[in-house]
């Protein structure tokens, strides 16, 4: 099975998916979209309101605000993968709770096995613990860092700005980098060695490029 196929099945088992209390009040789950080889996946928090309508990643204003970023970063919205978390709506886009991420897990896992995404930008704070677990998004959001084979990018959630606009131009500044780090990750990618995989932050390469 290739990797647009197991994508396939893997939303397949989503939509009809019955691990937690999600199921109940959505419409439409989102398993996430985009090329199945990408080597930029983006990972956010939970659909809302226009995800549930949808069954498409980032549709409402926050996933206009991406498109935004990811142009500014150099990148078209069709040449990443982006999902989230938990794919289906928590109930007035509240905070995924505990069993709902561990629910949701294993078909991320699977997503990340069989795209192979070279680098992954986590939006906002509960995709970020996936990777930091004990970090603040405020102290580390930019930050590139190698865990295992992936180089992984922390930023805000574009809804944060929504709420803060504050927040906006730290967005954009992080984003703008987004090739930058890319490139970098290309270029050191092949050096690496794949005989060890920390999953932890302190075993990680922190670089910074701000």
């Amino acid at each position: 099975m290739n990797a647009d196929e197991t994508l396939r099945e893997i939303a397949t088992e989503i939509n009809s998916c019955r691990q937690c209390i999600l199921c109940q009040s959505r419409k439409l789950a989102v398993p996430g979209e985009g090329p199945a080889d990408a080597q930029v996946m983006l990972i956010g928090e939970g659909p809302g309101f226009h995800e549930n309508e949808q069954g498409r990643p980032f549709v409402g204003q926050a996933g206009m605000f991406l498109n935004e970023l990811l142009a500014h970063g150099g990148f078209k919205r069709e040449t990443v993968f982006i999902t989230n978390v938990v794919k289906c709506r928590p109930p007035g886009n509240r905070d995924p709770q505990p069993e709902e991420l561990a629910a949701c897990q294993t078909y991320l896992d699977r997503q990340i096995a069989a795209i192979n995404p070279l680098v992954i930008v986590t939006l906002g704070r509960f995709s970020m613990a996936r990777y930091f677990k004990d970090a603040k998004i405020s102290g580390i959001h930019g930050r590139a860092s190698w865990i295992g084979e992936r180089f992984i990018i922390p930023m805000y959630h574009p809804a944060a700005a929504l709420h803060q606009p504050a927040l906006k131009q730290t967005l954009i500044h992080d984003f703008s980098q987004l090739s930058v780090l890319v490139d970098k990750a290309r270029q050191t990618a092949g050096s690496r060695s794949s005989a060890s995989e920390p999953e932890a932050e302190d075993d990680a390469t922190q670089l910074s490029f701000f």
